[in-house]
């Protein structure tokens, strides 16, 4: 009988390959790693609950390995195959990310696995933005930025048919698992050399930087890996002592007794060095985009929490009269801790406002005398009121499109945001993509059912 690699092992292989790889390609990401692993340690030190909520819901043994990465594509092609590639390693498309509004011309989603046991096993996700080719006005240059995505092929014909093969069979052997992570990690390999002119990769740049690092190189080299930290305000002081040129803003809601969402935070951009090579003539050039990022995570809102945290958010940027920058990162810091105090700071009120997503563990002596045990909302109130049950926030594992956004420009200059008349379109990005994209609410909501379910079982049995 065949033995199959789990996909869990696959992507466990390949993120930790994608990470040596980026180390290498970008010494100041291992600096990176090094100081939010000391951070971390502190934290946990300094925080024993924190440390004991995190070895609860299983995320504590994760924490070194946390990471995610980013990638941009040119064409439905490339994201079809992706998605049948990240498929292989347990990875499904969540979630639907439209970062045009905010001046960037891609869409996007995350690719990850959505079981708690599996994100356990390795959380590695990769944030997936397609170019979003029809908002290029000049029609010579959109044509010409087609021509140079069509003649390249960014998978190995080895990887796709190692795909083919675990989508036919349903699994890899030990060798042709290893075989695949090598062939796929090319994929995201920096290149020197760019297959265009250095005339077109300057047109592409002037309409945006970003539509230059998607068409004029062979790939969608991996632009950021991103470690998870458990105190980001203290990465960022510390990456401003050491001379690490942070971006001014830490993304997301503020600094919290019960972090919600996600905060993030980067380096800025490094300029590397280009051989532009359309066939005719070598040119040297450069390029601005990969850097290093840190995130960190906190418990996944509900929709009526994902409401009340847009609002906020939007008043706080709506006061400031201004994207957060440099000038006035202080000013913004006091408007949106100001503006925030209206969201409830406890993990008891966010849950009894319905507000965040929890799961639902049972206390040591599982007795629930005279107490309805059912799942209506007052029920499970008075078990947690009895203690019978005890609740643990849900990490949320997806992304921000406004703070996507934010780190997207902050690495790519302020001055490259610009206006779209264009409206967001997931039924385009699903054909493209060839699956629809999964809502990352019902996941969450279906984690704390089951967690919840579970608990209602043991007391049942207990009270037979």
């Amino acid at each position: 009988m065949t033995h199959w690699i789990s996909s869990n092992e696959i992507r466990s292989r390949f993120s930790a390959l994608m990470s040596d790889m980026y180390q290498k390609e970008v010494p100041l990401y291992g600096d990176l790693i090094d100081l939010v692993k000391d951070i971390n340690q502190q934290t946990l030190r300094q925080q024993p609950a924190l440390k004991q909520q995190l070895q609860q819901t299983g995320e504590l043994a994760r924490l070194s390995q946390e990471r995610h990465g980013a990638i941009r594509l040119g064409s439905a092609a490339e994201l079809s195959n992706m998605r049948r590639v990240f498929a292989v390693m347990g990875m499904y498309p969540v979630g639907y990310y439209d970062l045009v509004p905010s001046g960037v011309p891609v869409h996007s989603t995350a690719f990850r696995a959505i079981d708690s046991d599996d994100l356990n096993a390795c959380p590695f996700r990769v944030f997936t933005s397609l170019l979003r080719l029809e908002l290029i006005a000049d029609p010579a240059l959109r044509e010409a930025a087609q021509q140079a995505l069509s003649k390249r092929q960014i998978f190995s014909d080895r990887a796709l048919a190692l795909t083919q093969q675990f989508e036919q069979q349903g699994g890899l052997n030990q060798q042709d698992a290893q075989t695949f992570v090598l062939e796929v990690l090319e994929t995201f390999r920096w290149h020197t050399d760019a297959p265009v002119s250095k005339a077109l990769y300057q047109d592409l740049h002037d309409q945006h930087r970003l539509i230059a690092d998607v068409v004029a190189f062979k790939g969608p080299h991996i632009n950021h890996l991103t470690p998870r930290t458990l105190d980001i305000d203290a990465v960022q002081s510390h990456m401003i002592r050491q001379g690490i040129p942070a971006k001014a803003v830490v993304e997301g809601p503020p600094r919290r007794q019960c972090p919600i969402l996600l905060r993030q935070t980067s380096f800025k951009a490094l300029e590397e060095k280009v051989n532009f090579n359309d066939g005719q003539q070598v040119e040297q050039g450069s390029h601005t985009a990969r850097f290093g990022e840190i995130e960190q995570r906190g418990i996944a809102l509900t929709p009526k929490g994902r409401a009340l945290y847009d609002r906020l958010l939007q008043q706080a940027r709506q006061r400031l009269g201004a994207a957060p920058n440099d000038a006035n990162a202080a000013q913004y810091v006091a408007i949106l801790a100001e503006e925030f105090q209206s969201f409830p700071d406890s993990y008891a009120e966010l849950h009894q406002q319905q507000l965040a997503y929890f799961y639902y563990f049972m206390q040591a002596q599982p007795h629930a005398d005279h107490l309805e045990i059912s799942q209506d909302t007052d029920a499970v109130n008075a078990l947690l009121n009895a203690g019978v049950l005890a609740i643990e926030p849900i990490v949320y594992e997806d992304f921000l499109p406004v703070s996507a956004a934010g780190i997207f420009q902050s690495n790519l200059g302020e001055a490259s945001q610009t206006d779209y008349a264009s409206a967001s379109n997931q039924t385009l990005f699903e054909q493209s993509l060839g699956a629809q994209v999964l809502d990352e609410m019902q996941l969450y909501q279906q984690l704390q059912d089951k967690s919840l379910q579970h608990c209602l079982a043991q007391l049942s049995l207990s009270d037979a």
